[in-house]
């Protein structure tokens, strides 16, 4: 059974930053396409980050370009988001995420959409 546990939210003041974690259980990340997302109140999930499997070659959304970083250790099966300069518009529950099914399972997916698997999320809200 897929499992897959995120922490490190909370609140922060603009400017500031937080380190999210997702530690996985039931699969292995390194062998498939995992990420981030993020969902606010009545918005569409968007995806934030990913780490392609094929390469290792991560791609960030355009809006957290240079503020965001991805990464993965595979020794504790641990994905992670270290999210700096954080800004009001970044407000939302953020999800792991994997893509494990289809013909592409090791590329970044087009669109948060296409994740197979994701956590329940943690909540970072960013307000003065």
């Amino acid at each position: 059974q897929v499992q897959l546990a995120e922490s490190g939210g909370g609140l922060v003041q603009p400017g500031g930053s937080l380190r999210l974690s997702c530690a996985a259980s039931g699969l292995t990340l390194s062998y498939y396409a995992v990420g981030w997302f993020r969902q606010a109140p009545g918005k569409d999930r968007e995806g934030v980050a990913c780490i392609s499997s094929i390469d290792n070659s991560t791609h960030f959304r355009g809006a957290v370009k240079g503020r965001f970083t991805i990464s993965r250790d595979d020794a504790k099966n641990t994905l992670y988001l270290q999210m700096n300069d954080l800004k009001p518009e970044d407000t939302a529950v953020y999800h792991c995420a994997v893509r494990a099914l289809g013909i592409n399972w090791r590329q970044c997916p087009a669109t948060a959409t296409e994740y197979d698997h994701w956590g329940r999320g943690t909540q970072v809200t960013v307000s003065s």
